[in-house]
């Protein structure tokens, strides 16, 4: 199918097989292939490039064959007018900072996000540049207001939140962000364009680290963001470009890959953390479970209305026991990987203890430590049942 019949009309299934693919005209084949090539031919006159353009291929730095198709998935996948890929999600995170915050300006950001987030608006950016930034707890409507000043350039969320699973309403904050002529970005990683298009909620910004769902195997790196072209024209050419941050040609290819199934995985990974955060609620040991699609969860309603097709993956939760006895939970599961990072085939646990630097900005449950757990693909029964002999 020819990219240029794909839109919104279609389904997102059939979206995420064909977007970006069509076949190749050299070889007939029906996948595209993997342009592992840093240069392309210039034409006969080439004196008047403009080297640091991003337009054409020139330069895998400007951008490049496999990084384009990638580009037209997503920005299919999320029915926003562009896309730029990088080479990262802390790169899409530091193009949209860079970009659209000068020295005097000021940024109203979630106290609960990534940890690279955090350190740059909180700490990197105030300290070289003089951007400040103000942590507000986005699910907060009214204290979000309050954060913002007459030099507020930037709102930026995340929800789901990393690692609290706090929810924000999109569609609100796209709101006061607007009437404060500042810009609304949405950190999109937890949630996946599959339940969740902030595009769609007028947010003006949507940033994705692919190496998480959007990859979907743990195998891969790359950061997106999207939105409307004059605004990425801007992050292509001041990240990519000049910055260097562009994403490889294996690394586009295998999120490309991984992409196509984005659909049929995550209804997957939806199914299960429902069943493994229902299971987890019940047991007498958990001190509290932070999962969006509960209803006991602060965010439940407002998820409700924002995400479709289910929750996600991701979970947090709390054990009745000390430090050490967080960590022997996690030494007898045998199913489950204690690893960082998230969204991929096999479920992965990590252990956030009393001492995270950042245990103030979160609430009271979970100062006394943690688990962030990624629900894979695994049998739900199976992911139940090891978490049960882990209790013992």
């Amino acid at each position: 199918m020819s990219i240029k019949n794909l839109d919104k009309t279609f389904g997102f299934a059939t979206r995420s097989v064909h977007g970006g693919n069509e076949t190749d005209a050299e070889t007939g084949a029906i996948r595209r292939p993997i342009t592992m090539a840093n240069s392309y031919e210039l034409p006969y006159d080439p004196s008047d490039i403009n080297w640091s353009s991003a337009e054409g291929n020139i330069y895998t730095r400007n951008g490049g064959a496999n990084q384009n198709y990638l580009q037209e998935k997503l920005r299919l996948l999320h029915n926003a007018e562009d896309c730029v890929v990088l080479a990262s999600g802390v790169a899409a995170l530091s193009g949209v900072f860079f970009a659209f915050l000068k020295s005097g300006e000021h940024a109203v950001v979630s106290d609960s996000t990534y940890i690279a987030a955090y350190r740059l608006l909180h700490e990197i950016l105030p300290e070289k540049y003089n951007i400040e930034s103000t942590l507000v707890d986005s699910s907060d409507l009214d204290a979000v207001k309050a954060a913002v000043r007459p030099n507020t350039k930037l709102i930026h969320i995340e929800t789901p939140a990393n690692p609290t699973l706090k929810v924000s309403d999109i569609r609100a904050i796209a709101e006061i962000a607007h009437n404060a002529g500042a810009l609304l970005s949405v950190d999109n990683t937890f949630a996946s364009p599959y339940n969740q298009r902030p595009f769609e909620l007028h947010a003006d910004l949507t940033v994705e680290s692919l190496t998480k769902y959007i990859n979907g195997h743990g195998d891969a790196m790359g950061g997106a963001v999207l939105g409307p072209k004059p605004l990425i024209d801007k992050i292509r050419a001041e990240a990519m470009v000049n910055l260097g941050a562009a994403i490889s040609p294996f690394n586009a290819w295998l999120i490309m890959r991984g992409a196509v199934t984005l659909p049929l995985r995550m209804r997957q990974h939806n199914e299960s953390a429902l069943k493994v955060a229902e299971f987890l609620q019940s047991q007498p040991s958990v001190r509290f479970v932070a999962y969006p699609g509960l209803h006991t969860h602060s965010g439940n309603e407002t998820a409700k209305t924002q995400m479709h097709g289910g929750f996600s993956g991701m979970l947090a939760f709390g054990l009745n026991t000390d430090h050490d006895g967080h960590n022997r939970f996690v030494s007898r599961l045998k199913v489950i990987t204690s690893a960082v990072s998230l969204g991929h085939d096999e479920s992965l646990i990590v252990f956030l203890g009393e001492n995270d630097e950042r245990q103030y900005l979160y609430p009271p449950e979970f100062h006394a430590g943690f688990f962030r757990l990624s629900v894979g693909l695994e049998d739900a029964e199976d992911l139940i049942s090891d978490l049960r002999q882990a209790f013992l």
